[in-house]
């Protein structure tokens, strides 16, 4: 008899996963896949993932439905704990520098002559050869100048980006199984996930002097009565809509002067009613 093929609500059932990486990308990733239906434990070191001790309600969001277990992978027996997992697993995330995975015998030649049919999403900072070198979300996003200093970035945007791109490429790689029967191992450096979310800086659009970085006065953020607003009117018929609404002829100066007569939540509520796209800033 053929296996009942997979729920459109859960389309990863049946796939195990296995994630050794602490802190955020990995993590996201393996939530991710577990909602999709997998089947993941989450191997932590004995010290814990230093995420649950800073942000507990967010790491408890991301461990929901997997199992949680504790192994010393410098130790003999953690490895093979480990490895015991890894014999029926299908994906194994890592979120470790590729020298160290090779100083616990964790390489991917060593890991492919061992299980032929697992696959490896390795999270790294920098693409090889570079994929030893140290970093983090905040140096990743100054390299290519996606900060306004000096200022931190409120949206991790290597993490969550690369997070995503950790999901793409380890679905890839179990297709890719799918046809050649053997596992292979895909590489996602944070600072290539970066580099693509600054693409928008790259080409202008978000500059000062671009599109959506304030030369177009209907496409920013005001103050008004209370609070802030954020407007979007970018597309020519929101443009017209709002400027007719507001009987003003589109400067900047124009729309300061009547946003700040209305608090940020009465403009809200009339750009809903009159199909605007106008939004209440929300407050930290």
């Amino acid at each position: 008899m053929e296996p009942a093929p997979p729920s459109t609500a859960a389309p990863l059932r049946g796939v195990r996963v296995v994630s050794t990486a602490v802190n955020l990308p990995g993590p996201l990733a393996a939530s991710r896949l577990a909602a999709l239906g997998a089947s993941v434990t989450k191997v932590e070191p004995p010290s814990g993932d230093p995420l649950e001790h800073i942000a507990k309600a967010w790491y408890d969001e991301l461990v929901v439905g997997q199992t949680v277990m504790v192994a010393d992978l410098k130790d003999e027996s953690g490895r093979t704990a480990l490895d015991e997992l890894l014999t029926g697993a299908d994906l194994l995330i890592t979120a470790t520098r590729t020298a160290a995975l090779d100083r616990l015998g964790l390489g991917w030649d060593v890991l492919h002559a061992r299980h032929p049919r697992l696959c490896q999403v390795a999270v790294v900072g920098h693409p090889a050869p570079l994929d030893n070198l140290a970093g983090h979300d905040l140096t990743y996003q100054a390299a290519y100048g996606t900060l306004t200093p000096p200022a931190l970035p409120r949206v991790l945007v290597a993490d969550l980006s690369g997070s995503e791109r950790a999901v793409s490429e380890g679905l890839a790689a179990l297709v890719l199984r799918m046809s050649t029967g053997v596992g292979t191992r895909r590489e996602v450096a944070l600072s290539s996930a970066v580099e693509t979310m600054a693409a928008p800086i790259r080409h202008g659009l978000t500059t000062p002097d671009g599109p959506l970085g304030g030369a177009v006065a209907a496409y920013g953020i005001y103050a008004a009565a209370e609070g802030h607003v954020a407007v979007a009117a970018l597309e020519p018929h929101f443009r017209t809509r709002l400027l007719g609404l507001l009987e003003v002829g589109g400067s900047r100066a124009e729309l300061e002067a009547v946003f700040v007569t209305r608090t940020a939540g009465e403009w809200q509520e009339w750009a809903r009613a009159h199909d605007v796209p106008l939004v209440a800033v929300a407050r930290p």
